[in-house]
């Protein structure tokens, strides 16, 4: 049985995800800082969910947590960092921003590098994390959220050349979500909105297929080829 970890598995991606792997065979540890939404899924499947409860932010604990859950789980194949956090800041509330880089550039980069260098000494593995269609360009109304994006695309990708370089099977998975049905799609009247069936199902068809870059839902790559395409000048109209 394979063993995978899920950081944010309390709601919306992470929690789809979760289930999936489990009707697939699937032992998964799951991860959050809400340990009532933990344990109200592992009491649907309680021989196939272990829960470890903590917030990605704390870096030290958050190593230690990880540390527990693999040994509980008995060995990890996969782990997927579905955790992140954004909000609308047209005014640069500097709470909002220092908020956004503490989950997703401190704390992803504590857990992915813990992740790589547990791969790294086990000589395979599987690192997946959800980043963003809005790494691709800035954004006025979510300043941070957009550039912590760009960091995790960049981080990801220098990951896989580092797998590369080393010679050893890692597989380093971008998945870069359009707007999903969820509470990290801010504001009305947002388009081309897929559920979170829908992006769990693409997600773990990328996992099984080892895909380096995903864009969820997969008409998202066409609005990725034409944001890379805009011209500085015209963007900073928009």
């Amino acid at each position: 049985m394979k063993k995978a970890i899920i950081i944010g598995a309390t709601s919306g991606i992470g929690k789809g995800l979760a289930t999936l792997l489990v009707e697939n065979g699937y032992k998964v540890g799951i991860t959050g800082r809400r340990s009532e939404l933990l344990d109200e899924l592992k009491r649907k499947n309680p021989d196939s969910f272990v829960t470890k409860s903590f917030d990605i932010t704390d870096t030290t604990s958050s190593v230690i947590k990880l540390e527990e859950l693999t040994t509980e789980l008995g060995g990890l194949d996969l782990l997927v960092i579905s955790s992140g956090t954004g909000d609308l800041n047209e005014h640069l509330d500097f709470a909002i921003e220092k908020r956004t880089i503490d989950t997703n550039v401190l704390g992803f980069t504590c857990v992915a590098d813990w992740a790589f260098k547990y791969f790294e000494q086990q000589k395979a593995g599987h690192l997946v994390a959800i980043s963003s269609v809005g790494g691709l360009r800035g954004s006025r109304q979510a300043p941070s959220y957009n550039a912590s994006k760009v960091f995790q695309i960049n981080y990801l990708e220098a990951l896989r050349q580092k797998a590369t370089f080393l010679n050893i099977p890692i597989i380093v998975t971008d998945i870069r979500p359009g707007f999903v049905a969820t509470d990290m799609a801010k504001g009305d009247g947002q388009f081309w909105v897929g559920t979170v069936e829908k992006a769990s199902k693409q997600i773990f068809d990328a996992i099984r297929s080892k895909k380096p870059i995903v864009y969820v839902t997969r008409r998202w790559r066409f609005i990725a080829a034409i944001l890379k395409r805009i011209p500085g000048i015209l963007y900073c109209r928009m």
